[in-house]
């Protein structure tokens, strides 16, 4: 595709593209390095950190414990969560999380005046675990009643992974990797620690910079993305999805976001008009938006180590 060639040409494009249509691989690429500093480049083959697009994983590991009758999408935060994030209301439910109605404070407001390089997380280091965010979740009042409106909420998905924690016993890394990595055969997607990236692995950039994005992320992502994938792995992940039992309930319109020009289902964003899913991300160092289209078995992955980067390759695609 030339037209892909020319627009990261022009765009300084540093990341992976990848085109699948009906079980062929149309068209595979990479650009750009993956590690500055030693010129690294990336490989197709390389892993790209996808910031909110693993936000689906968690709402897939969350119906995964529903089908098994430890939680339902009317359980309230409150019945598990007990004394703890005493702020969020009692009655906002693991529907309202999933779908971003749930009105709860949020430690990184998409809804204000936010630019993913302005942001910096005080003590990185700290957040390797779930229950470890529970003073970042902390104390932010709640921003409207559940079920008035749809407000993108980042803090809600950590809150379900803290959820998910505490009704299996099993830790929110755990279970995504046993319930969704495992069983599409994502064997190259995984949480990274930034501080110990592998060889394979893009470091993030800041845009316009050399700086890399290790103190504006948690040290270890959790349940509002950050997680690590190749283009390869997406593909197998729609895959997996459509020929699994969770599809259906988890990419069902549920909200309308007109300022987007999407709808939103449990944990994914829809095409306005079509059946076609959408994951995507952006934050500091990351970018990323990878969709597939059911009926014709066409996805398309765009992952790069810049906050730009993704969008112009995605808008000409998609």
């Amino acid at each position: 595709m030339a037209q892909i060639d020319d627009i990261a040409a022009e765009t300084g494009f540093s990341g992976v593209v990848r085109v699948d249509r009906a079980g062929e691989v149309e068209f595979e690429k990479a650009y750009g390095l993956a590690n500055r500093a030693y010129g690294v480049p990336n490989t197709v083959g390389t892993r790209f950190g996808i910031a909110s697009g693993g936000k689906g994983f968690t709402a897939l590991a969350i119906l995964s414990l529903i089908d098994e009758g430890k939680l339902a999408l009317a359980t309230t935060a409150r019945e598990i969560l007990g004394d703890d994030l005493p702020l969020i209301a009692a009655d906002v439910t693991v529907e309202h999380l999933l779908t971003h109605t749930s009105g709860i404070g949020d430690y990184l407001d998409e809804e204000g005046d936010w630019d993913a390089n302005d942001h910096v997380i005080g003590a990185v280091h700290e957040l390797t675990t779930t229950e470890a965010f529970l003073p970042l979740l902390d104390g932010i009042p709640t921003k409207f009643p559940a079920g008035e409106r749809f407000g993108y909420c980042n803090g809600g998905f950590v809150v379900l992974a803290l959820l998910a924690e505490r009704v299996s016993g099993r830790g929110y890394h755990d279970l995504v990797r046993e319930r969704v990595l495992q069983p599409a055969g994502m064997t190259r997607t995984d949480f990274l620690r930034s501080d110990e990236f592998p060889g394979d692995a893009a470091v993030g950039y800041l845009e316009g910079s050399d700086r890399t994005n290790v103190f504006h992320l948690p040290v270890v992502p959790n349940g509002d993305g950050g997680i690590h994938t190749t283009a390869g792995d997406m593909t197998k992940f729609w895959q997996a999805l459509f020929a699994g039992p969770h599809a259906e309930v988890a990419t069902r319109p549920r909200h309308h976001v007109p300022e987007e020009s999407l709808r939103y289902g449990l944990g994914f964003w829809l095409h306005e008009t079509t059946d076609t899913v959408i994951l995507a991300g952006y934050d500091a160092g990351a970018s990323f938006k990878s969709t597939h289209d059911p009926h014709t078995g066409t996805t398309v992955t765009v992952l790069s180590n810049t906050a730009p980067g993704a969008w112009p390759i995605a808008r000409a695609l998609t």
